[in-house]
């Protein structure tokens, strides 16, 4: 079983049974000559507090060992190509924010943007001198860190993120050739209709010219292709690395489900209040604010907030009606650490009077299925994602069987009430390692959203009093080899009737419950 992991604010915000206390002065900004372009140990201390760790709660060895887990599926002689996100613009000069290709990330920490990484397997592979690291980056440039901010550059890329061999990312096309040209086996994913590797710097450009008229306008992608070696996939394989999350991992992911937990209850506490929330949108971004108040980097994705019959799209995005007192309201939102996502779906009445009794009895439906499908949720069970999907289908039919209305219930209604999957495996992507089959029996390490759902359509197919109502329970589970090891990350936060009717009802009014954290203990 994982530890209890205590995130600790300033004001000593207790999280977890364990409990430690850092502080940190913000009244003088000490001197550090180190300027990377990413928090490390080193620049942003109150980000990674911890020495050894590259990014937050991951160490620098864990990334090493990756790579050489990785490099022990390929056979000798081979070279493992991943090429990194550029930054996208929505117009103009508006940018996003960046997202790294999450395998170079898995395998790296580096989170710069125009970047390529090349795992090198020498010789026999059993030792670890025979795999390499080459990372080919942007230099440092101080006409652009002007406008921009530090960057790691080639001396960062060696000294902080363990490459064996750096290079600039404008000779990657020359350098890479040259690596292929002594290879016997390529791992890349074909990116024909992308793998441009475009950016609005001067660093780099749309397309390499390798000189001479063949390959005049050759891309990076076309360089790899074209190599006249065997080109396998990639992605699989490390997607099946991906699917079982290390300890550290599974810690990051629990912090980052505990934060996300706290800020939904404090959600469904503001209805107690002289000041409750009037419109999704206010909601939608007050959760985006206390995902990251509470130690998240950022939210994992655009969250649904919906009130009432909205709750029957199952992605609604648009979040933008009002909240009626008599509706339940929807959400499935979560913050995201490190890279790590947390998925989780709660739904509660917005009325200090608590839940009606149709939004009760389907609320109750959903919940002791959630509770039920997280039960079978460990490796000696031996069951699949598709097997507790079917589980899921057949709890719900019992369970609205008992419900006035419903008595006659098929599956094939249920179906249509349930029109989703009851999960998918989560981690650095929300819907993580989509390669691996829903077939695949869980194994200790997988870590999957339980998200049962009814959405009753306004039709007359069902009981007049029951329609518009829109429910979801989501958590997030770490499978253990037993149901003692099994881990739900998202048990913070509250979905009992008892406890939702008491915090919409009374508030929260924990200690601490408003501090900002600052200094982030995974």
């Amino acid at each position: 079983m994982h530890p209890i992991i205590s995130r600790i604010s300033t004001a000593g915000l207790r999280l977890g049974s364990n409990f430690s206390k850092r502080s940190i002065s913000v009244k003088t900004r000490p001197k550090v000559d180190i300027k990377l372009g990413q928090p490390t140990f080193e620049t942003r201390p109150h980000i990674i507090p911890q020495p050894g760790n590259l990014t937050p709660g991951i160490s620098a060895l864990e990334y090493f060992n990756r790579r050489l887990k990785l490099a022990a599926q390929l056979p000798d002689n081979s070279l493992a190509i991943i090429i990194g996100n550029s930054v996208q613009y929505s117009s103009g000069a508006v940018f996003y924010d960046f997202q790294q290709n999450n395998d170079f990330y898995y395998l790296t920490g580096w989170l710069e943007p125009d970047s390529v990484m090349v795992l090198e397997k020498k010789g026999t592979g059993s030792r670890d001198e025979d795999v390499a690291l080459h990372m080919l980056v942007p230099p440092n440039d101080p006409q652009r860190e002007q406008w921009e901010g530090a960057k790691s550059g080639l001396e960062g890329a060696y000294e902080f993120f363990n490459a064996d061999y750096v290079e600039d990312i404008s000779k990657a096309p020359v350098y890479i050739r040259k690596l292929l040209s002594s290879t016997s086996n390529v791992f890349y994913d074909n990116q024909s209709n992308g793998g441009h590797l475009t950016s609005k710097s001067s660093t780099f450009k749309l397309f390499f010219n390798l000189g001479g008229t063949d390959s005049k306008n050759q891309t990076l992608n076309d360089v790899i292709m074209n190599c006249g070696k065997p080109v396998n996939p990639l992605k699989k394989l490390v997607a099946l690395q991906r699917s079982v999350k290390s300890p550290a991992e599974i810690e990051v992911m629990y912090a980052a489900g505990q934060i996300s937990s706290r800020a939904i209850n404090k959600a469904m506490g503001q209805v107690a209040t002289t000041a409750p929330f009037r419109t999704e949108k206010t909601l939608a971004k007050y959760l985006e604010y206390q995902f990251v108040k509470g130690g998240c980097d950022r939210q994992a994705y655009i969250p649904v907030v919906a009130s009432g019959s909205n709750a029957l799209g199952i992605h609604y995005t648009r979040n933008d009606d009002i909240l009626y007192e008599d509706e339940t309201v929807f959400v499935d939102a979560g913050g995201k650490l490190g890279g790590y996502c947390a998925d989780i779906s709660r739904t509660w009445p917005n009325s200090s009077n608590g839940f009606s009794e149709p939004q009760k009895d389907i609320y109750s439906a959903v919940l002791n299925t959630n509770k039920a499908c997280i039960d079978l949720c460990d490796e000696s069970q031996n069951c699949s994602l598709h097997d507790i999907h079917e589980f899921s289908v057949s709890t719900l039919k019992k369970e609205l069987s008992n419900i006035t209305g419903f008595q006659h219930v098929t599956a094939a209604d249920v179906r249509q009430l349930y029109p989703h999957y009851i999960g998918h495996h989560l981690g650095l992507d929300l819907h993580d390692v989509p390669s691996v089959s829903r077939f695949d029996k869980l194994k200790e390490g997988n870590v999957i959203t339980i998200e049962p759902g009814l959405y009753i359509p306004e039709t007359d197919a069902w009981p007049k009093l029951f329609r518009g109502i829109g429910v979801r329970v989501e958590d997030d589970i770490a499978i253990g080899k037993t149901a003692g090891e099994t881990i739900n990350l998202t048990s913070g936060c509250v979905k009992e009737i008892a406890g939702i009717e008491s915090l919409v009802s009374k508030g929260i009014t924990t200690p601490g419950i408003d501090d900002e954290v600052v200094v982030l203990d995974i």
